[in-house]
């Protein structure tokens, strides 16, 4: 029997394919498509969600059900000793809390890490974890690791519509008119897991500038002694773009970051629901590993 498994839910951006491959498990999380229960990637892709949005037909995201975790976890502890499960922020959600709850019953075999992430930093948890496993870390300490390295991240991301914040009561219908009228483009971050608004500024040029600055300031002063010794991870993310704008803003990135890799990827549907198409990301990360 193999001794830990690394569990997360699809929160993280990994698909179910790509939990294979990785050799990791992903729980599908639940949305309400008029009314009716859906599973990311399950049966609802990427593909149909942003047609769904497109069509306005009513789409919002639900919590994972205790009966479905538990199932979960049951079936991998059937060929694994521990697990490690890595959930989305407990700022963003209760999930989190619930799964530390749900743990308790199993005796320690379920270590629950609030890593206070989401999609691609949550995705870049879930990897370390699975690299500390594999070189004899246990899941004490995974967890002690992933935990002390919770809050360094950061994200920046550009909403391109004003619809989907004015929908979740973010922003008053009166200021989603004026903010469309102007060609406003809300920046907002994500420091600690909680959505946050950063900046507002008119056209996706001068979005993305702010995003790059923001993140210029951030390696350049909070993460620079990690980005001295090579302990930063840089991403970019998206939601529903052609891949020439997705290409177009990876190519900024690394022109204004000539020093880093930019891994891509798009963003889950959890932040999409509350944010819409045409979205724009770059995030960072500490690198989190295990030495023995």
């Amino acid at each position: 029997m193999s001794r830990i498994a690394i569990v997360t839910d699809s929160n993280s951006g990994i698909t179910q394919s790509q939990a294979k491959e990785l050799g990791v498990f992903v729980l599908p999380m639940p949305f309400f498509v008029e009314g009716k229960l859906h599973f990311e990637d399950v049966d609802l892709t990427q593909e149909q969600f942003y047609r769904l949005l497109e069509n306005d037909v009513e789409v919002s995201t639900s919590q994972p059900s205790p009966a479905d975790l538990m199932d979960l976890w049951d079936n991998v502890l059937k060929e694994y000793e521990n697990i490690v499960y890595v959930p989305m922020s407990s700022a963003l959600s209760t999930s989190c809390e619930t799964a530390m709850m749900l743990a308790r019953e199993y005796d320690g075999k379920v270590t629950v890490v609030n890593n206070r992430r989401i999609s691609i930093t949550q995705r870049q948890c879930v990897l370390e974890a699975k690299e500390m496993a594999e070189n004899g870390a246990t899941a004490e300490e995974i967890h002690q690791i992933l935990d002390q390295d919770a809050l360094e991240a950061s994200i920046y991301l550009m909403v391109d519509t004003l619809k989907y914040l004015k929908k979740g009561g973010r922003i008053t219908p009166a200021a989603a008119m004026i903010g469309s009228v102007l060609n406003l483009k809300p920046v907002l971050t994500i420091q600690g897991g909680k959505l946050d608004a950063f900046a507002k500024v008119r056209g996706v040029k001068q979005a993305k500038k702010v995003m790059l600055d923001a993140m210029k300031k951030d390696l350049d002063e909070r993460f620079a002694a990690l980005r001295k010794e090579g302990q930063v991870v840089l991403q970019a993310a998206y939601s529903n773009m052609s891949a020439e704008a997705v290409h177009a803003w990876v190519t900024e990135i690394e022109a204004t970051f000539p020093d880093f890799q930019v891994r891509v990827d798009p963003l889950s549907l959890s932040i999409a629901c509350h944010t819409g198409p045409g979205v724009l990301a770059i995030a960072c990360a500490k690198k989190s590993v295990f030495s023995k």
